[in-house]
């Protein structure tokens, strides 16, 4: 398995197997729950009130307000290709949903480009956004490949009654999924998963999951299933491979996901060597043209 930076020779004797989810689609029934646990227990503020028009999707994406998101696609394309329910399936329309997540990517362009130490990888491999450390400044956001991480515009909390005039400023930190951080160093799991009530987020050991999706995608195949596939769960990709990964039954496309996601810092080592060379050489440029001067 491809290991994440930072974790586990960091931890010392204090790390931990490497925690995670997958979400398997083939199972959702876009109930939302996820939803609401994690908003329920991080104190995730109200988001998602207004009418999108994309089927029963309120929430449209993650962002600092909503940290699950779940997905509705309604497709003309027939659930199976086999089999008896296929043969009924005269006028084939299905429903594609899927609970959204952050990656907790294995090579993270995030915890790169953070410059105050405010993103850190946990002793479970997972990423994490420290609030208390966090001073907005939103490298962050579009250095993340799935553009998970966003600025909380909302204002501030704990500025409540501070300002004299009743303007607040925006909080303007940048939230995310944490894995359900604070749970996992209790030894319970995630909030999302908890409440699942299909199983469709299911938590565990990454290595342990990864071989439990693999026998899914086979068993939905035999059974005639119309495009499974995994999304993220390849070590070899472009991040690494996720620490969250999904089943899905369609291209990543269809549900918003970019088909073959690449960690955006990966050029950052060679363009540091260039731009090292290039000042040495101006360095050297200006001190000859000097001394050539003086002569």
């Amino acid at each position: 398995m491809s290991v994440p930076a930072a974790w586990p020779d960091t931890y010392g004797d204090d790390a931990k197997p490497r925690l995670g989810f997958f979400t398997d689609s083939s199972v959702c029934i876009g109930c939302k729950a996820c939803e609401v646990a994690c908003k329920e227990w991080n104190a995730v503020p109200m988001d998602g009130l207004e009418w999108t028009g994309e089927s029963y999707d309120n929430t449209a994406q993650l962002d600092a307000n909503t940290w699950r998101h779940v997905t509705f696609v309604e497709q003309r394309k027939p659930l199976r290709l086999a089999g008896e329910a296929a043969a009924l399936d005269a006028e084939p329309l299905r429903w594609l949903m899927s609970s959204d997540v952050c990656k907790h990517c294995t090579h993270a362009a995030c915890l790169d480009v953070c410059p105050t130490g405010a993103l850190f990888r946990t002793e479970f491999g997972t990423v994490v956004v420290q609030e208390d450390i966090c001073n907005g400044c939103g490298y962050c956001v579009p250095a993340c490949p799935f553009g998970v991480l966003d600025r909380r515009e909302l204002p501030e909390l704990e500025l409540l009654g501070s300002d004299p005039s009743g303007v607040r400023p925006p909080d303007g930190r940048v939230w995310k999924c944490t894995l359900c951080y604070d749970r996992l160093k209790g030894g319970h799991e995630p909030a999302c998963a908890k409440a699942c009530p299909t199983d469709s987020i299911q938590f565990g050991e990454v290595d342990e999951l990864r071989e439990r999706a693999h026998e899914r995608v086979v068993k939905l195949e035999a059974q005639g299933w119309n495009g499974p596939r995994l999304y993220g769960a390849d070590p070899g990709d472009g991040v690494g491979g996720f620490g969250a990964f999904f089943l899905l039954l369609d291209e990543p496309e269809v549900y918003g996901l970019p088909p073959d996601p690449v960690v955006t810092t990966k050029d950052l080592p060679e363009m540091w060597a260039t731009t090292a060379i290039a000042a040495a050489a101006t360095i050297v440029g200006t001190a000859l043209a000097f001394i050539g001067g003086r002569r």
